[in-house]
């Protein structure tokens, strides 16, 4: 009976359109496995590679781009200052483990201490696992080409290249152009250090510090796509560093390096200045120190080598050194007693090797005495007992009174850090600092630059300076100008005058006479100075480290560390000066034989190429 419902059931639907709608869902379903093959063909077979890329622990990271420094260039535009590459070995934590593994393979393959790559790793226990950590800085490029070679061996190790300063004339100039260090959490808490983090390198000292706001830059930074061993395999996005600004000094390199070489083993400094606008041409201090050094990192022997030296290389002798001016300073009390009427040029005053004050004798440094003498021949031959004659008509505040006019005992405010000031001693000062009051005897030894006055080469250049220009006293200047890497000026240095001599023109020309006879007069102190076609004007000075009692041994005899300190200040030509010099040798025993010489040939290398003739 069924199976008669079923025929009849069949006999009456229509067979082709049965058919119809089988092939259609057919066709349906063969579309849609066709569609998902192709699919899998193109995400198994064409995009397989990239995806299993992505799939193995991509993320992605933010990494610091930093700004190269500005350059250093000297007057003539010389580079002095530049930046290198420099290559550092990072690791990151979670892309190395197991860590010990990594680290241990590292070692193998650098034969970089294990225990010590281990230590630096745990020191940052408790840090973010994907911050990279710092293992050694600045390798070499055998050590880099090394781990190049085997960076598949050792997951999650970095090379991060960044840029490290470089003082090309190495030790030269180093005072001046300072040295960089790491930045202290002080200084980060200061607010000058605006954006400064913990492993920046900052300005120390010198024009690296002063001018470190126009030297730094701006870092920049990526967002980059990193693999599982720590790789960056692409740069999503880029915000690029901006450079620090070119910095333009007006130093000389090659006066500069003439300085030291001149300088050489002794302990001492050079300055040099244009005494028409106050730029500093030379700034050299001895013994020195090299910068590199403090970039690429000195062991604690090195460093205590350096800070135990006795002759301080790390001191910039021409700011921060007081030294008393000894026979320079009779340019001072000249000055003094012309403006006062103490003395004029006619004063004859006898010099028979000594003046008696009180129950003392004073001695003059020629023992038999110059005789008879006038202010021009007593600055020539640097009598002592015609200037205690005129300290003691002076006082010793007038004599101070002068000397701060002149911008002694103050500091000049050059732009660098650490500047002495000196001191110019009066009666107040005494009471005030020892309770007791001024001796007339004092006044003798202050009027020919000894007993407590003290000096700065640099205050002596400024000086003597204004006297080679006819009074103007110039700030010491040691930036020329500021531009931007495009070459766009930010910053040009002008001349700055700082105040006048207080002297009249007919009084400073009896002084200028009298220092252009030091040099070129029959008995002048300094004529082993003298060189043809240049006329040097200046004066000796020599200033002795302890007080000597009679029979007392000679500079000669006196163990090096007694001995005197030579001094020596200098312009040329003679007229219409283009270059004022200040040689300072510690314990170099005479002004004449020992800084003189020095002066005479920076200003014979001044003139190497620009010979003028010299005017009386």
């Amino acid at each position: 009976m069924q199976k008669i419902l079923i025929d009849n059931y069949y006999k009456t639907v229509d067979s082709e359109w049965y058919k119809q709608r089988l092939i259609r869902g057919m066709f349906i379903v063969i579309i849609a496995i066709l569609i998902l093959g192709i699919r899998l063909f193109y995400l198994q077979i064409l995009e397989g590679g990239e995806f299993r890329r992505l799939s193995e622990n991509n993320c992605i990271r933010l990494q610091e781009i930093e700004s190269n420094r500005g350059l250093i260039f000297d007057l003539n535009k010389k580079l002095m200052v530049d930046n290198r590459p420099s290559f550092d070995l990072l690791i990151v934590p979670k892309d190395a483990r197991p860590i010990e593994f990594t680290i241990n393979r590292l070692s193998a393959h650098t034969a970089l201490p294990e225990e010590e790559l281990l230590s630096k790793v745990k020191s940052k226990k408790g840090g973010y696992s994907y911050k990279p950590i710092l293992l050694k800085k600045d390798i070499t490029r055998d050590l880099l080409a090394i781990i190049e070679a085997n960076k598949f061996d050792i997951p999650g190790t970095l090379i991060d290249v960044t840029t490290k300063r470089h003082y090309i004339f190495t030790q030269s100039a180093a005072h001046l152009l300072g040295y960089l260090g790491e930045i202290t959490i002080n200084e980060m808490n200061s607010g000058k250090y605006p954006g400064g983090k913990l492993g920046d390198f900052v300005g120390k000292c010198g024009v690296e510090k002063t001018f470190e706001q126009y030297l730094k830059g701006k870092r920049g930074g990526m967002q980059v796509e990193v693999n599982s061993t720590g790789q960056v395999v692409k740069v999503l996005k880029t915000v690029e560093a901006k450079p620090g600004n070119n910095i333009f000094l007006n130093i000389d390199i090659e006066l500069q390096k003439k300085a030291e070489e001149l300088l050489s083993e002794a302990s001492g400094a050079v300055v040099a200045m244009d005494p028409s606008t106050g730029a500093i041409l030379i700034m050299a201090s001895s013994p020195s120190f090299d910068q590199n050094a403090f970039i690429t990192g000195m062991s604690p022997e090195e460093w205590q080598s350096l800070i135990s030296n006795p002759f301080n290389p790390m001191e910039n002798k021409v700011i921060q050194a007081e030294y008393p001016p000894a026979s320079v300073y009779k340019i001072v009390t000249a000055m003094a007693g012309l403006e006062e009427g103490a003395i004029d040029q006619k004063t004859i005053i006898y010099c028979p090797g000594k003046y008696t004050y009180g129950d003392r004798d004073f001695k003059c440094w020629k023992k038999w005495g110059h005789g008879y003498m006038d202010v021009v021949n007593s600055l020539s031959e640097s009598c002592d007992v015609f200037f205690y004659h005129v300290g003691q008509k002076l006082g010793v505040d007038k004599i101070a009174w002068y000397a701060k006019q002149c911008g002694l005992g103050k500091p000049t405010n050059i732009n660098l850090d650490y500047e002495a000031s000196g001191l110019i001693p009066t009666s107040s000062w005494k009471k005030r600092r020892f309770g007791t009051p001024w001796q007339g005897g004092e006044t003798l030894s202050i009027a020919i630059g000894q007993g407590y006055n003290l000096v700065t080469p640099l205050q002596l250049l400024v000086l003597i300076s204004a006297v080679a220009n006819g009074g103007t006293i110039y700030k010491p200047l040691i930036l020329k100008r500021i531009e931007t890497m495009e070459g766009n000026v930010l910053i040009e240095n002008k001349p700055e005058i700082v105040g006048k001599l207080p002297v009249k023109k007919e009084n400073l020309d009896i002084i200028r006479k009298g220092l252009w006879e030091v040099v070129n007069g029959k008995k002048g102190t300094a004529r082993i100075v003298k060189v043809d076609n240049i006329e040097i004007s200046g004066k000796t000075g020599t200033a002795q480290v302890v007080s000597r009692k009679k029979n007392e041994p000679s500079d000669e005899n006196l163990p090096d560390h007694l001995k005197s300190h030579a001094w020596f200040v200098s312009y040329a030509p003679s007229v219409n000066p283009k270059i004022a010099v200040v040689v300072f040798i510690a314990h170099g025993e005479h002004g004449s034989s020992a800084a003189g010489p020095v002066a005479r040939e920076i200003i014979k290398e001044y003139f190497k190429f620009e010979r003028p003739i010299g005017n009386k």
